[in-house]
């Protein structure tokens, strides 16, 4: 299996035809909640290929929760998170495929290098990941001759860096970025804006959905979605 996702890997044969992904997510009126408390109620928002949206909101008021849902690991307490590509909704496993995923809570594998979390997680995705990839991914993400280090020895910003060649290693056309540079200084922040706005102009479209409440990130796109008071 090459490294990028196919479409005609993931959608019926009739829809495979399609030359462009036509990404669209669509948040229905999504309520959650968890036992009594209502962490937000209704959201409804919609994105297509070639946009960012950002969702924002103070701490606790569900950004993270919101991303879970969109990428199939939660179910909402009502309404729907609705991914399709080229006109064909996905269930959770197919868009689980064309997702690339940061979040603070990434598991890594402390006691395994960086080149062998990468080779890990490669092969959960089906990805065949030889030596020159996981090169490329290091170098892109800065962290080229530290592959061979454990993670475990790793700064909270290179871990950060990492967390995104694991997103990318399958060449997803959805990514979902969570505190996209928590950790990350001057140069970090740069890659992870040069790789969003790779994502934007990718062939085929892609699309991404951020979570943030930092200021530089808020004005990525105009296109937002507000959690808590005032939503």
């Amino acid at each position: 299996m090459s490294k990028q996702v196919e479409i005609a890997s993931i959608l019926p044969r009739e829809s495979a035809a399609v030359s462009a992904w036509d990404l669209f997510v669509q948040l229905d009126r999504i309520t959650h909640r968890f036992g009594s408390r209502t962490v937000f109620e209704g959201v409804t928002e919609a994105a297509q290929e070639g946009e960012i949206l950002v969702v924002s909101g103070a701490n606790g008021s569900g950004k993270s929760t919101l991303l879970r849902i969109i990428a199939g690991l939660l179910t909402p307490t009502s309404g729907r998170a609705i991914v399709s590509a080229a006109g064909t909704e996905l269930n959770g496993a197919q868009r689980r495929r064309l997702i690339g995923y940061v979040a603070p809570d990434l598991v890594l594998y402390r006691e395994l290098t960086g080149a062998e979390n990468l080779q890990f997680f490669a092969e959960l995705h089906g990805v065949r990941a030889d030596r020159a990839m996981l090169v490329d991914l290091l170098t892109r993400v800065g962290l080229r001759g530290r592959g061979r280090d454990a993670v475990g020895g790793y700064s909270s910003g290179m871990r950060q860096r990492l967390k995104y060649a694991f997103a990318l290693l399958h060449d997803p056309p959805i990514l979902l970025l969570d505190e996209p540079t928590a950790n990350l200084d001057t140069n970090g922040v740069a890659i992870v804006e040069e790789i969003v706005k790779a994502q934007q102009m990718r062939p085929g479209g892609g699309l991404t959905i951020v979570a943030t409440n930092e200021p530089r990130e808020l004005e990525w796109s105009a296109r937002r979605v507000h959690l808590g008071p005032g939503a």
